[in-house]
């Protein structure tokens, strides 16, 4: 069962997006700002983190930052989740180390595909260290 970090300060966001993949057998974490997002992404090691940007305390481009620059966290893949649909939105995201990007309001389908592209691409990294290291 792949755990999920969803990083959200809406609380109806929260809500939809966390019921809605646990119905898809993922388990979810949730963070309500920046600072709890990176605190428990170090402690629980999620597969994929889903980040707001624009959160309360620290927002998602400097919590994003601080995660890739974190040894244990660096490889944990990234989407960022905002409303913000500018052409230059999109590579400010990329450029704060989000491995991907989805707009608000979120089309769960299209979201659930990139998340299970970065799950499926992580498991296949896991695969060739392990295969390497035998």
């Amino acid at each position: 069962m792949p755990k999920i970090l969803l990083v959200e300060d809406n609380e109806m966001n929260r809500d939809m997006l966390s019921r809605r993949l646990a119905r898809k057998g993922m388990q979810v974490l949730i963070a309500i700002d920046g600072e709890q997002g990176v605190a428990m992404a170090q402690a629980e090691i999620p597969d994929l983190i889903l980040m707001d940007m624009s959160l309360p305390i620290l927002d998602g481009w400097s919590a994003t930052r601080r995660l890739k620059a974190a040894p244990e966290t660096q490889t944990i893949p990234i989407i960022a989740l905002t409303a913000h649909a500018m052409s230059g939105d999109r590579n400010k995201c990329m450029e704060a180390g989000c491995d991907d990007y989805d707009t608000k309001p979120v089309e769960f389908t299209r979201l659930m595909e990139k998340i299970q592209l970065l799950l499926n691409k992580g498991k296949n990294m896991n695969h060739e260290k392990e295969t390497m290291r035998n």
